[in-house]
């Protein structure tokens, strides 16, 4: 090509080579890691803006947890992401999804080790840190590989807690004494952690009394900046209410709570403690979320009308037992709780009772309630009186989810009744409701 042929009149250039750069970095952040590095190759200029720290702050990064062609350069690909862009780091989320073998978890281990390695000497401004569902307890982490990585994320958070704000561990199922060794860490040489947000659910593995560890008492003693905590209800204690109340009254604002069938749940807790810590945190919510826990003998021991409780989701996975009966619950138990409710989840097999009338006036005592989902064995007609309920200013839901289960193969007639309440109250629906009614088969 000759000097002329370079020559581009003005008016011939693409508008992309007079877009600001504040445009391309937005159209840019938009494009997967392959777009971008094709797109790296355009100009110098496209070049240059790549590395703006804005297109990777945010980084997701799944490790397949079978071999496979398609995922087979995951580990390398991790590696080289972290060392070419890492320092740019914000928010990283690492999954790895239900390793095969105990090679793939070696093989994750080291990618790891590399990984934090090359983040805590890179990286200054990491604020969010999620890996979540490791199962370390599974027999495919072998103890060697265990250690390793628990050596080397400790290592790491060691260095990277001081401005740490928000640390997801969910369904990591360590021991007791590795659980603190890592939770330690971000305290390391302060005697203090000023995390924010912790996500302890399903952290420890099944079956441990958490709760009656003086370790891990000392150890949550450490937190005194949290606004967010959610952990397994076998880790509540008298002790750690105490902690909470003394070192985090000022800030913290949610309390998530998981209790498990599997879990222990029957140590007892003083109303006394919760009103201690509901008294000085003064905007505290605290939402339950119970698995296959629905006996009321076990719930009136655990939802104690001291805690200021705004949601409750009781699932029961299906389980059918003819001697459990659910009408206590939702008549003594939960309107208690009807000054604070504001989101109800159940998903129950009341095949053996009928608790239409049960739950519609649950649904009115509490006035606050704004979100209903309920999956079970439900009249058609169930629907229409809340509907009729919402509509005479009775309760003020916002959202109404409700499969209702049958024990026939077609659900026609239950469908054709449906059609014809959603078009009874369609304005009311189309207007103020985040709405879906569905019939459910359950043979």
């Amino acid at each position: 090509m000759d000097e002329e042929s370079q020559l581009i009149e003005p008016q011939d250039q693409s508008c992309w080579a007079t877009l600001p750069d504040v445009c391309l970095r937005r159209v840019f952040w938009w494009l997967g890691d392959r777009d971008r590095s094709r797109a790296a190759l355009v100009c110098r200029k496209w070049n240059q803006i790549m590395y703006s720290a804005d297109l990777w702050r945010y980084r997701s990064i799944t490790f397949s947890g079978r071999p496979s062609r398609v995922h087979a350069s995951e580990f390398e690909s991790a590696l080289w992401y972290v060392k070419k862009f890492g320092r740019y780091l914000e928010y990283l989320e690492i999954k790895f999804l239900n390793p095969y073998n105990a090679v793939l978890t070696r093989k994750f281990q080291v990618t790891m080790r590399g990984l934090l390695s090359c983040l805590g000497k890179n990286n200054n401004r990491l604020k969010s840190l999620s890996i979540q569902h490791l199962e370390l307890d599974r027999l495919v982490w072998r103890n060697s590989i265990r250690t390793s990585f628990i050596k080397s994320l400790t290592f790491f958070l060691k260095k990277i807690g001081r401005h740490l704000d928000y640390l997801n561990l969910k369904g990591a199922r360590m021991t007791v004494e590795q659980g603190c060794q890592v939770l330690n860490s971000l305290s390391y040489l302060k005697n203090e952690s000023m995390t924010s947000e912790l996500n302890l659910e399903d952290f420890f593995s099944h079956h441990l009394a958490v709760y009656s560890s003086p370790q891990f008492n000392r150890t949550m003693a450490t937190f005194r900046n949290l606004i967010s905590l959610t952990l397994n209800y076998s880790c509540i204690s008298d002790e750690l209410l105490e902690n909470l109340c003394e070192n985090n009254a000022g800030t913290l604002w949610t309390m998530n709570i998981k209790c498990h069938i599997h879990d222990p749940h029957r140590q007892v807790i003083w109303g006394m403690s919760w009103a201690n810590l509901a008294r000085h945190t003064t905007n505290l919510k605290v939402n339950f979320f119970f698995e296959r826990v629905m006996k009321y003998e076990c719930l009136v021991r655990i939802l104690l009308q001291e805690i200021p409780i705004r949601s409750i989701s009781l699932r029961s996975c299906y389980f059918s037992d003819p001697d459990w009966s659910m009408r206590p619950t939702l008549l003594d138990l939960l309107p208690t709780f009807r000054h604070t409710l504001q989101k109800l989840t159940f998903e129950f097999n009341n095949n053996h009772e009928s608790l239409d009338e049960e739950l519609h006036l649950l649904i009115l005592s509490c006035r606050k309630l704004f979100y209903f989902k309920i999956w079970a064995f439900l009249d058609v007609k169930f629907v229409e009186r809340i509907l009729k309920s919402q509509e005479e200013g009775q309760c003020a839901l916002r959202t109404l989810k409700v499969r209702i289960y049958t024990n026939r193969y077609e659900t026609n007639e239950e469908d054709r009744t449906l059609r014809e309440i959603y078009r009874k109250y369609r304005r009311l629906i189309d207007s103020k409701l985040n709405y879906f009614v569905i019939a459910y088969p359950m043979m």
